[in-house]
């Protein structure tokens, strides 16, 4: 019996180890040339596995390259599902996300090495841009799920969960590509704090009073 359940831990090890090395692999040519100068042989060549290996883990060069940041969607919703249940689920999403910015742990981006390069080359290649998309959507899809259970609400029918991660997560990325687009690396967590706390003041600003008329109206100045 242990031989037989240590068999397939040793073989999702394994895989796990074939993944990683895979998207290192793209990872570093990548950043090293630039996307379009690299094919997926040659990061199947540089993992030291085939063609057909690399399909198995990946649809493309984009999604492998991308690998190393996709676990930090569940990072985020992991913190968000430890915040306390009676934090205003905007206020939860906007410090879960501050909560793995200040992870050393979670070594987020501006932590990590040559995340910021990455992410720069996505605002300039299409096809990388639209595959960090996907990831992005498929976190805020788990992160709806997670409001809503704290909300008790069916996000099939309630539009609360998912316009609070669509606020909060505007933020983010509103964050992000001023990070990007701005050249300084370790800024990631101040323009963070900054966009959640625009998003913040925007929702307590006093609305805007009616409009006044002109006081040239009616007086015969054209």
């Amino acid at each position: 019996m242990n031989r037989e359940r240590k068999t397939p831990e040793r073989r999702s090890r394994k895989a796990r180890r074939t993944r990683d090395t895979l998207a290192q692999a793209a990872f570093e040519l990548v950043l090293d040339r630039g996307l379009r100068d690299v094919t997926v042989e040659e990061i199947a060549e540089r993992a030291d596995v085939d063609r057909r290996t690399f399909s198995r883990y990946f649809a493309s060069k984009e999604a492998a390259v991308l690998d190393s940041v996709r676990g930090d969607g569940d990072r985020i919703n992991d913190a968000l599902r430890a915040r306390p249940a009676g934090e205003p689920p905007l206020t939860a999403y906007c410090r879960a996300v501050l909560d793995w910015l200040a992870d050393p742990e979670a070594e987020a981006w501006h932590r990590r090495p040559r995340i910021f390069e990455l992410l720069v080359l996505a605002e300039q290649e299409p096809t990388l841009y639209a595959a960090f998309h996907h990831i992005r959507v498929d976190a805020q899809e788990d992160s709806v799920a997670i409001v809503a259970d704290r909300l008790g609400a069916d996000p099939r029918q309630d539009i609360r969960p998912a316009v609070t991660v669509a606020a909060g997560a505007g933020a983010l990325l509103a964050a992000q590509t001023a990070w990007v687009r701005g050249g300084c690396p370790d800024e990631l967590p101040q323009l963070v704090e900054q966009a959640f706390g625009a998003l913040s003041a925007e929702l307590v600003q006093e609305p805007a009073g009616p409009a006044s008329h002109s006081t040239t109206e009616g007086n015969g100045t054209p």
